[in-house]
């Protein structure tokens, strides 16, 4: 199988064929990942949580996202490796132009930073520098003490009319990808009409180009004990991992997952 690029996830959006995407953290799960069919690995700031406890990503750091990303270069077999931008690690141009330099020096084939329509004039900046980007739009983890919690975004009509323009803004800037997070199903299929670039969704419902999960959460481990409405635990009636991961990529592609009561509603 050839490498996966920003052009394949283009050309499966174009096809119809839904894109498989998984967190990811280290050698050993790249390389399990990319052997059951997963397209992008996302070494996301979600290690704060899952990996290192804290109660949100807020404490991750780019140095901490460098390791990850180098653990996951070393373990990958041809999928894409999509690196968040921790908090506060794009708050100036400067800032965003070095740490993503970092980043891909570290592996990164693409990065994916949190915000709205702001972030156009730094996409457009990294698209031109070579620098893909994914938008991440709906519910933004960064932003969890302005949003005043982990909630569904883009509910009431004036904010589904802002994202709707946000994700127009961002694709007109230069964005590779976008990602929903926790955004209404309806809204999210509209938005993924709308633009020409990948859309994946993340408690967005079946209506966008592709699904992500927490590596963790599908396999049913949480520290919390809580588990959110969008997760599947894929590890149940599973024998082994390997089998647990074919069978999220299968129930991704075939349009089985997200289910109706994984989504929400406006």
């Amino acid at each position: 199988m050839p490498d996966v690029t920003v052009t394949t996830l283009q050309s499966l959006k174009q096809s119809g064929e839904k894109i498989a995407m998984l967190t990811c953290y280290d050698a050993t799960f790249a390389q399990t990942v990319c052997q059951a069919g997963i397209e992008v690995l996302l070494v996301g700031d979600s290690l704060g949580m899952v990996l290192q406890g804290h109660d949100s990503t807020l404490p991750v750091n780019v140095t901490d996202m460098a390791y990850h990303t180098a653990c996951v270069k070393r373990g990958n077999q041809g999928a894409l490796i999509l690196v968040d931008l921790p908090f506060m690690a794009y708050a100036t141009i400067e800032q965003t132009l070095q740490n993503c330099a970092v980043l891909m020096q570290a592996g990164a084939h693409m990065v994916k930073l949190e915000g709205a329509a702001w972030l156009a004039e730094p996409i457009r900046l990294l698209a031109e520098r070579g620098v893909p980007v994914c938008a991440h739009l709906g519910l933004t983890p960064q932003a969890v003490n302005i949003l005043g919690g982990y909630k569904v975004q883009g509910r009431h009509e004036a904010q589904a009319r802002q994202m709707r323009a946000d994700a127009m803004a961002l694709e007109q800037a230069g964005a590779a990808m976008l990602l929903l997070e926790c955004v209404p199903s309806d809204l999210a299929t509209e938005i993924s009409q709308a633009v020409k670039i990948p859309v994946i969704g993340i408690g967005a419902g079946s209506g966008t180009d592709g699904q992500v999960l927490v590596l963790h959460d599908m396999l049913g481990l949480s520290l919390s004990g809580r588990t959110p409405k969008f997760v599947k635990n894929f590890m149940a009636g599973q024998s082994s991992i390997q089998n647990a991961l074919s069978a999220y990529v299968k129930a991704v592609k075939d349009g089985s997952f997200p289910a109706i009561e994984h989504g929400f509603s406006a």
